[in-house]
């Protein structure tokens, strides 16, 4: 199992907006091979600040099962408008 993990910045003023895309933008992902779970976190100290952490059976189901699919493209139309600046998105595995 790996998890991906995007720190989220929402323009301001479009948090509402934005959580409502999500919610319909995940059954998109929870749709794809390989995925396994899914959460969204809005930060309490900072306005328009979220992280997103999914699980995924295996590197590949997220990079190229996900990002290569079509389904993508309309995650990317319900979400990447929302965000400045883009996401960085990194991968991380269990140590302990």
């Amino acid at each position: 199992m790996i998890l991906e993990a995007a720190m989220l910045s929402v323009k301001k003023g479009q948090e509402g907006e934005f959580e409502q895309a999500f919610k319909d933008a995940s059954t998109i992902i929870s749709s794809m091979d390989g995925y396994i779970t899914h959460d969204l976190h809005r930060c309490l100290e900072v306005q328009g600040k979220y992280i997103l952490l999914v699980q995924w059976e295996n590197l590949e189901d997220h990079t190229i099962g996900f990002r290569q699919s079509n389904k993508y493209q309309n995650w990317k139309q319900l979400l990447h408008h929302f965000y400045n600046p883009f996401p960085i998105v990194e991968h991380f595995e269990r140590v302990y």
